[in-house]
Parts: C-alpha cells; sequence; structure tokens
C-alpha cells in the first residue's frame, strides 16, 4: 500500500477513527503530521527530542513520542490524540478526573499526560501510586508537584472501575465551593490554544 515517489510517500493512516490518505515527505514525523497536516493541535511539541512527552499519542493502542516517530512508518496504523478521547459530548473519564481534582496548571503538559496513562489504566484498571508514578515518567509537567495528577489518575481509576463520578467529588460554583478554572475543559480535551497553535496566511 505504500508508494514512493522521489522523497515522498503515500501512507494510509487512522487518527482518532478517521481514515487518512496522504502524501507526505519521507521525512515528516507524526508530531509534524498531527499538528501540519490535520491541525490537530492538542499534540503538543515540547522538546522535540522525546524528553518530555507533551507530544504522546497512542499508536495501536501504545504510547509514543511522535515527534520521533515518522508517519512513513505509520502505514495501515491507529493513530488516538487527546482530541478523541471524548466520545458523544462526554469527556473521558480520565479528563473528567484531572478536571474535577484541579490537575492542570498551564495544561501544555496534559494531553501527553492523559494518553500516556490512558494505556495503564487500560490494563489495570486499580493501579496503585507507584504504577502511577511509573507509567508517568516519560512525562514532563513545569507547573506541578504531580499530587494533584496522580489524584486525577486515581480518580480516574475509581471512574473506570464503577462508571461513575463518586458522590462528593463533584465542585460547585457557590460561596465555599471548590471552583475549577474555566479553561480547564477545553485543556484537557487538546482544544486550549497556545501561540504555536494558531494558523495565520
Amino acid at each position: 500500500s505504500e508508494m514512493c515517489i522521489r522523497d515522498r510517500i503515500t501512507i494510509h493512516v487512522t487518527v482518532n477513527d478517521e481514515a487518512y490518505i496522504r502524501t507526505v515527505p519521507v521525512n515528516m514525523t507524526l508530531l509534524q503530521f498531527l499538528r501540519e497536516e490535520l491541525h490537530l493541535t492538542g499534540t503538543k511539541e515540547g522538546c522535540d527530542e522525546g524528553e518530555c512527552g507533551a507530544c504522546t499519542v497512542l499508536v495501536d493502542g501504545h504510547p509514543m513520542n511522535s515527534c520521533l516517530v515518522l508517519v512513513a512508518e505509520l502505514d495501515g496504523k491507529h493513530v488516538l490524540t487527546v482530541e478523541g478521547l471524548a466520545r458523544d459530548g462526554r469527556l473521558h473519564p480520565l479528563q473528567e478526573a484531572f478536571l474535577e481534582v484541579g490537575a492542570v496548571q498551564c495544561g501544555y503538559c496534559t494531553p501527553g499526560m492523559v494518553l500516556a496513562i490512558k494505556k495503564l489504566l487500560d490494563e489495570h484498571p486499580d493501579p496503585t501510586e507507584s504504577e502511577i508514578k511509573y507509567g508517568l515518567a516519560g512525562n514532563i509537567c513545569r507547573c506541578t508537584g504531580y499530587v494533584k495528577i496522580i489524584d486525577g489518575i486515581l480518580l480516574a481509576a475509581e471512574i473506570f472501575r464503577s462508571g461513575k463520578l463518586p458522590e462528593g467529588e463533584k465542585t460547585g460554583c457557590g460561596v465555599g465551593e471548590r471552583a475549577v478554572r474555566v479553561d480547564v475543559a477545553e485543556k484537557v480535551q487538546g482544544y486550549g490554544k497556545y501561540p504555536d497553535d494558531l494558523y495565520v496566511d
């Protein structure tokens, strides 16, 4: 299914359950493909060296640093980005839990963290804190001490197991109630815009 024309190659790849056939440069990374070809900017470019995890996506269910993978190697593969997690208008439990516990600060690392840990929760719906830390090992957060992130993952695991948000966890908007930052929903879904996410003529 691959056809090479000089320095370009035609690939068939599925991203967030949508099939694409594109002819791309042979040296184009998956990160470049997602951001430049598909305009899926939820996947962030943090270091471009595979060190920070901001560009983490799932390829056939496995976490990968999209800045290190050539899209030409993904012919016939399935890619999941943060934009593909929410279904039918409902946040994925990880996104919902990050929102509920306040696990998002600037939000730049959040999409990569959510996808990195999704694999763990798919395989271990009741992870220990040390398993969570191991699952996050390739993802750097520059804003937090990871406490709320780990709390969010533990809450997500509970949502996975029970199918709903535990009682008493909901936030409100009344006096004395914990409030949720207004920009968290867009950050956990990958729609929050940073300067590098804007396209201009």
